[in-house]
C-alpha cells in the first residue's frame, strides 16, 4: 500500500499544468543559453547562467534583455543595408557620370563639341560648392535643411523668412494654448481637491453619520406604520358611516368662486367703515359726552375761525396807505 504523501506528490509531479510550465521554463533557459553563446563564444569563461542565478527573476531579466539585443540588431543591420544601398548608388551616378565626361572628352578630341546639361549642371554645383566659405557652406545646409524640414520645393529666402515667421506664430499660438490648457488644469485639480475633500466629509462627517438609535427609530415607524395600516380600514368604515348620516356639502368651484368673491366685497365695505370711524377717533364712547365734546371743539373753531378774520382786516388797515382828504 502506498504512503498518502508519496502518491500526493507523483499527483504533483505529473500534474498537466506543471508539466506545461516546467517545459516552458526549460525551453526560455535554452533560448537564453544559446543567446549568450553566441554573444560570449570567444570569451575564456563560460557562457552558461550559474545554477544558484536560475530563478524566475534572472530569467525574466535575461529574455528581455535578449529581446532588446535582437531588436537593436535588427535595427542595425537594416540601417547597415540602407547605407549600403545608398552608397551603391553615389557610386553608380558617379561612375555614370565619369562615363559621360569620358565620352565628352574624347569628342572634344574628335573636334566635336557636344554640351551635356546634366553633366555641366553637376560640375557646376560642385564648383560652387567648393567656392564657397566655411560660412556659406553652413549658411547653405542651413537653408538646405530648412527648406527641406518646411517641404518648400524652391526655397528663396523670402519664402523660408514668411514660412519662419508663420511657424514662429504658431508656436506662440500653441504656448497660449498650452496656457490656457494649463489653467483649466490646475482649475479641474483645486476643483476636484475640493470635491474629495467634500466627499470626505459626506464619508466621515459627524453632521452626516447616521443616528444611533436610527435602527431603533426605523423600527417604531415600521410598528407605528403596520398600527395605522390595520386602523384604516375601520377609519373608512366611520367615514362612510359619517357621509351617510350627515351628509357631505355638495360644492362645485362656482360656488367658491362666489364666495370669494362675497367675501373680497365684505372686506373692502370693511376698509371704508374703517376709514369713517377713523375720522371720530379720540371721541368718548357715550353719545351725549361725544356730543358736547364735537360742540365744544366746533366754538373752538368759530373762536379761531373769527380770530383769523380780525386778524387780517387789522393786516390789511396796516398795509393800506392813508389817502388825504382834499380842501373845497
Amino acid at each position: 500500500m502506498a504512503h498518502p504523501s508519496s502518491s500526493s506528490s507523483q499527483a504533483a509531479i505529473f500534474s498537466p499544468s506543471v508539466a506545461r510550465a516546467a517545459a516552458s521554463t526549460a525551453k526560455d533557459w535554452s533560448y537564453v543559453d544559446s543567446w549568450l553563446r553566441s554573444k560570449y563564444s570567444s570569451s575564456s569563461g563560460s557562457s552558461r547562467v550559474p545554477h544558484f542565478e536560475r530563478n524566475p527573476e534572472t530569467l525574466k531579466a535575461l529574455l528581455a534583455l535578449a529581446a532588446a539585443n535582437e531588436a537593436a540588431d535588427e535595427n542595425r543591420e537594416q540601417l547597415a543595408r540602407v547605407e549600403a544601398q545608398a552608397l551603391d548608388e553615389v557610386r553608380a551616378v558617379e561612375k555614370e557620370r565619369d562615363a559621360k565626361r569620358q565620352r565628352l572628352q574624347a569628342n572634344v578630341g574628335y573636334g566635336e563639341q557636344v554640351l551635356d546639361g546634366e553633366l555641366l549642371a553637376s560640375e557646376l554645383l560642385a564648383s560652387l560648392e567648393a567656392g564657397l566659405s566655411k560660412e556659406g557652406m553652413t549658411a547653405l545646409d542651413s537653408m538646405a535643411g530648412m527648406a527641406v524640414e518646411l517641404g518648400v520645393a524652391y526655397p528663396t529666402p523670402e519664402s523660408l523668412g514668411s514660412k519662419f515667421v508663420e511657424l514662429q506664430g504658431r508656436a506662440l499660438e500653441i504656448e497660449d494654448s498650452v496656457e490656457r490648457v494649463d489653467l483649466l488644469r490646475r482649475y479641474l485639480d483645486r476643483e476636484a481637491t475640493r470635491l474629495e475633500a467634500f466627499l470626505s466629509e459626506l464619508r466621515h462627517g459627524e453632521a452626516y453619520q447616521m443616528a444611533p438609535n436610527l435602527a431603533k427609530q426605523n423600527l417604531e415607524l415600521q410598528r407605528k406604520n403596520k398600527n395605522m395600516s390595520a386602523k384604516l380600514p375601520e377609519l373608512m368604515q366611520q367615514v362612510v358611516w359619517l357621509e351617510k348620516a350627515i351628509g357631505l356639502p355638495s360644492l362645485t368651484v362656482e360656488d367658491v368662486r362666489g364666495d370669494e368673491e362675497a367675501y373680497l366685497e365684505l372686506l373692502a365695505r370693511k376698509k371704508d367703515l374703517d376709514a369713517q370711524v377713523k375720522a371720530f377717533a379720540g371721541l368718548p364712547p357715550d353719545v351725549e359726552a361725544a356730543r358736547i365734546e364735537l360742540e365744544a371743539l366746533r366754538a373752538e373753531l368759530r373762536d379761531a375761525t373769527e380770530q383769523r378774520d380780525s386778524n387780517f382786516e387789522r393786516l390789511v388797515e396796516r398795509e393800506s396807505p392813508v389817502k388825504t382828504r382834499r380842501r373845497p
